[in-house]
Order: C-alpha cells, then structure tokens, then sequence
C-alpha cells in the first residue's frame, strides 16, 4: 500500500493520491495556520476507523441475511498531550442501524470488527482505548 502527497500552497494544504489514482485533500486548522479547506490528518483517522468498521459490520451482517436500510457511525476521538504530540487516548465509536436487522447480531458484528477485524482500530489499540456502541432501530443494544 503506497499513497504520494503533494503540496498545493505554501501553507499545509496537500493533495493525496493513492495507487489506485483516487485524490483527496488534507489541510490544518486556521487557527495553526491552516485554511481548513479539507480535514486535517487527525480528522481523517477518525474517518479511517468509521469506514474500516463500516465495511466490516456491513460485510458480517450482509453474510446473516440481515437487511440494512441505513447505516450511519460516529466517531469521537479524546486527544491527550505527550510530548509536544497529541495522539488520541479515547475512541468512541457509535453505530446506528435500520432495517430487519436482529440486535444481538448487529453487535456481535460490531465486536467482531473492534476486536479482530478492523485493521485501523487494531493499528490504534496500542495508544487509544476503544469503545463501541450499536443503536439498531433507535434503540442501543
């Protein structure tokens, strides 16, 4: 896996290009001297975790038989300061479901993809405390 960055301005916004030739854009914040003209790169793995565990859950409970008719996740991340960084401590990830969808499977689904599958959360773990939660049909399971 390989992705070029290339910058566009003399601040910090850049230009992305994975090997499959998809662009998408990464800035920083106006007040650090940004343009916010896309989200910055801490944003986008807060954005990695909601898409890896989105194709994960989706996968699992399409194999059951379970009928989805939305699918929407959020995703808070609690950023501690360690030596001049500010890696996350705390991920929060909550996933709403609607459809046929049975509760039980819908968060085995989702335990199965924080615990084993999801490579973005696993490439977390070390650093970040995860934790999920799964509302399917307004209701948390």
């Amino acid at each position: 896996m390989k992705v070029q960055l290339k910058r566009l301005d003399n601040d910090y916004h850049f230009e992305l290009k994975n090997e499959r030739g998809h662009i998408t854009y990464i800035d920083s914040k106006a007040e650090v001297g940004g343009h916010d003209l896309a989200p910055s790169p801490m944003e986008y793995v807060l954005m990695g975790v909601a898409g890896c565990s989105a194709i994960d859950i989706i996968s699992i409970l399409k194999k059951q038989r379970q009928e989805i008719t939305a699918y929407e996740a959020t995703v808070e991340g609690i950023r501690v300061p360690i030596d001049g960084a500010k890696p996350f401590k705390d991920i929060l990830i909550t996933v709403y479901l609607e459809g046929d969808v049975v509760p039980e499977k819908a968060q085995r689904a989702a335990q199965l993809s924080f615990d084993k599958y999801c490579s973005v959360s696993k490439t977390l773990e070390p650093t970040a405390k995860i934790t999920y939660k799964v509302v399917v049909n307004n209701e948390e399971v």
